[in-house]
């Protein structure tokens, strides 16, 4: 990996040296735009309106509106005078419980590697950090941008999560929310069994990408000339409104469905995997497989 970002991880008067990596990476296929008629690439370039002058990249830059509605340009120059852009510190400003930061604000991850001789300040504070239940909150400068951030550690490295602005998370304005629902106890009595049903212990390595998985077969078998799936596919059956449908039953019959196929699931996995643990899941994504176990009994 390659470190995108050097600096010292300030908490309090301690500051400890690290190299910040992105976390994440993406396994979509490789492509580019193409001409259907004849596959030739599509290319783009950056021209002055009105006309076909093709401008560099060093010479674009951004124009904003001010409050008043002119037009101010800005350089690259520019933007590197603002003050928030010349720290190489990720602040810590605060600790806070995990469990007051909710997900929705979560943004992209990066690991943080201890880039001093000795790596006791960072371990101290990622075991201290880690005992607590808490996230450092910090702030730092990331490709000329400040940025908010939560500090927690994963797999023994502490990870810097960053954050989006409280401006960024839109606030949900749907009709339902203000109109008055009526929900039966049973009903929810019900839909409390179906989830205990479906409960397990989560495990990412349980789920694959589907799509990525048939899109390479898809590409595959377009090389070799060949189909790769079949066209007579059942439909899916349209949902019914739901306030027309019975609902307790439909809960009822779910329940019913999962506390059936729920042992066979589970002799199965133990069949095939009988050295480890027998996972409620299998790799499909978002499907459970007991209900796949059971349309293969009933098969």
């Amino acid at each position: 990996m390659r470190s995108i970002w050097n600096g010292d991880l300030s908490f309090g008067l301690v500051n400890v040296p690290v190299k910040a990596y992105s976390a994440t990476e993406s396994h979509d296929r490789k492509s580019h735009q193409v001409d259907s008629k004849d596959g030739t690439r599509i290319r783009y370039k950056r021209v002055r309106e009105g006309t076909d002058t093709e401008v560099e990249f060093a010479d674009i830059a951004n124009a904003y509106e001010s409050d008043s509605g002119e037009t101010v340009v800005l350089t690259k120059e520019d933007l590197k005078t603002l003050p928030v852009t010349r720290s190489p510190e990720i602040s810590i400003l605060e600790f806070v419980p995990a469990d007051q930061v909710d997900p929705i604000y979560f943004d992209k991850p990066y690991y943080l590697e201890p880039s001093s001789k000795s790596p006791k300040a960072y371990v101290l504070l990622a075991k201290a950090l880690e005992s607590t239940d808490r996230l450092a909150i910090a702030n730092f400068t990331l490709r000329n941008r400040t940025r908010l951030a939560a500090l927690r550690v994963v797999d023994g490295v502490m990870t810097l999560q960053t954050l989006l602005w409280p401006d960024e998370v839109r606030k949900p304005d749907f009709d339902f929310l203000g109109s008055d629902v009526e929900v039966r106890d049973q009903e929810l009595e019900m839909a409390k069994s179906l989830i205990e049903t479906m409960a397990n212990d989560f495990d990412p390595d349980d789920y694959s990408d589907t799509y990525t998985e048939e899109l390479g077969k898809l590409i595959e078998s377009k090389a070799g000339g060949t189909s790769a799936f079949a066209d007579d596919e059942p439909a899916r059956p349209e949902a019914e409104d739901s306030e027309v449908a019975d609902l307790l039953a439909a809960l009822r019959a779910s329940v019913k469905d999962r506390a059936g196929s729920a042992p066979a699931a589970k002799k199965t996995a133990a069949k095939d995997a009988p050295a480890k643990k027998a996972p409620a899941k299998k790799a499909t994504a978002k499907k459970a497989p007991a209900k796949k176990a059971a349309a293969k009994k009933a098969g």
